[in-house]
């Protein structure tokens, strides 16, 4: 007898557990089983026919993942704008339910167990790639990927990047759940062999070699988080208070090192809202700091070019010379450092008007080049700035450009006591192990961070403190099999995601309803 779709209210139950599920693999609390668990309960809640059905159910799993996972959003920006956000993210979970109940129609596809694991994997990985680069640049948060930073699964991104890491997971989460379907039928060999598949993915990862050996020497650093007079969007109404901040914990890292012994001091973005390359009184503050501890100051600061607008901006400040080398933020947030059709998003949230001038993109990779008498050579830094790590290509070119190292300067302080920062945390592991390359996180409020090139976590500062970090960071300029791939897998999914509901949605038309229903009996 063909098994009967589940019922309606049923997919909508599984698809909001499954939704909450997959939550609790981001931190905190960050279970990253959890993803496996809530793509099983989606795919069970997905096995009715109906496309605008299934749409629904994508809705219903999108907002029970996305609202408590960007929280912080409300904590910034306000209700309206987290609503808005999340429901956006929310909708294409929607498209990805209806793409897949098209792609599925097709006769190999719906008569297949393992197709259905290999199309819905690429369909979600599709679905990831874009949203994450459309609308307005996109929105990464919420990729599995970066929830999988303490899983062994993690170490495949040192092959294929983040979009290879979301589809193993996407996969495994599948094969859990033809696994209870298939228990369900009592078929005891199916059931073991879905899962075992799954469990294979997951121990395999613990195989993938991720070397930590420096290969261009050492890097000696120091980290400044210097902490904020408060919380909340006016945390930085205090300029000269947040810069005084940054440079009293610059000169505590001689309680731990002498003068001369650090090659670079990090500050995060937003260091300074005082442009020290305008204002006479910064640029002396912060020469005095760097020659005290006698080295080179990567700091956050801010530009405001004649013609308008601002950029974001990281300047490497060499004492008694100034500034050597910039890099300024690519992809500034929407809605946030600019905003996008003002007259319409002031509708809905009168805090776009606290944006009073507009961030202006920079165009050029974040490669600082770091001269190091110790080496006797040229350093390679790659610098991303804040949001910029959930971006592949951003940080795939500043390792391509030929930093040795890794740097994500940030400012948390926006958001509160949230989840944020260690969200944004778990992005700079994956980051570390994608790249091969030991990773600094640093931060005006926390949580900062010393990554290891295989991820592991070697230095992490508290939230809203005032902290200094110094560390040893191995050096390398190999490239992983990620990094020279770059943009092509996710390019090549998103080709096979197309045809795969193209023809499906043409071979539906030769497979009668009824029997895909009695094919999908058998296919569980």
């Amino acid at each position: 007898m063909p098994a009967a779709e589940p019922a309606r209210w049923w997919t909508l139950v599984l698809a909001a557990v499954g939704g909450g599920v997959t939550r609790l693999a981001f931190p905190d609390p960050g279970w990253w089983g959890a993803a496996l668990v809530g793509i099983a309960l989606l795919f069970l809640a997905m096995r009715r026919d109906s496309a605008r059905w299934n749409a629904l159910v994508g809705v219903t799993f999108g907002l029970t993942l996305f609202l408590p996972l960007i929280t912080w959003t409300d904590e910034a920006v306000g209700l309206v704008p987290w609503l808005a956000l999340s429901i956006t993210e929310s909708l294409y979970l929607a498209l990805f339910g209806a793409g897949w109940s098209w792609a599925r129609r097709g006769a190999v596809v719906w008569r297949s167990a393992p197709w259905q694991v290999v199309v819905f994997t690429i369909l979600w990985v599709a679905t990831e790639e874009l949203r994450t680069y459309w609308p307005f640049g996109g929105f990464p948060w919420g990729r599995l990927a970066f929830s999988q930073a303490d899983s062994p699964i993690a170490a495949f991104a040192s092959w294929g990047g983040v979009p290879l890491v979301s589809g193993l997971v996407a996969a495994a989460g599948v094969l859990l759940a033809q696994a209870v379907l298939a228990a369900r039928r009592v078929r005891f060999l199916s059931t073991a062999a879905a899962l075992g598949c799954a469990v294979a993915i997951v121990v395999l990862g613990v195989a993938v070699p991720l070397d930590t050996q420096a290969e261009t020497g050492t890097l000696r650093v120091g980290a400044v988080q210097g902490n904020v007079p408060g919380q909340g969007l006016d945390a930085f109404g205090e300029r000269a208070a947040v810069l005084d901040n940054h440079l009293t914990g610059t000169y505590a890292l001689l309680d731990q090192v002498e003068p001369g012994e650090l090659d670079v001091v990090l500050w995060p973005e937003n260091g300074t809202d005082i442009d020290p390359q305008v204002d006479r009184d910064a640029a002396k503050a912060i020469d005095d700091a760097a020659t005290a501890v006698d080295a080179p100051m990567l700091v956050g600061t801010v530009q405001y070019p004649p013609t308008g607008g601002r950029y974001n901006t990281a300047v490497l400040w060499v004492p008694g010379k100034g500034v050597t080398a910039t890099y300024s933020k690519q992809h500034p947030a929407p809605f946030a450092e600019y905003i996008p059709m003002r007259s319409i998003a002031r509708v809905f949230s009168s805090a776009v008007d606290l944006v009073t001038r507009d961030m202006i993109p920079g165009d050029r990779p974040g490669y600082i080049p770091l001269e190091s008498a110790r080496l006797g050579r040229t350093v390679g830094i790659g610098d991303v700035i804040c949001f910029e790590v959930a971006y592949d290509a951003l940080v795939r070119d500043t390792v391509r450009a030929g930093g040795e190292v890794l740097v994500v300067q940030t400012n948390n302080a926006t958001f509160g006591m949230s989840d944020e920062s260690t969200q944004q945390l778990a992005m700079s592991r994956i980051r570390a192990i994608e790249h091969g390359r030991a990773t600094v996180q640093i931060s005006t409020v926390g949580v900062s961070a010393v990554i290891a090139p295989n991820g592991a976590v070697v230095q992490q500062t508290g939230l809203f403190t005032a902290e200094q970090m110094v560390a040893t960071l191995p050096l390398r300029d190999t490239l992983t099999p990620a990094t020279r791939l770059g943009s092509w897998p996710a390019w090549i999914v998103d080709g096979l995601a197309i045809a795969a509901v193209a023809a499906g949605a043409a071979g539906a038309s030769r497979i009668r309803r009824a029997d895909r229903l009695r094919d999908s009996a058998v296919a569980a």
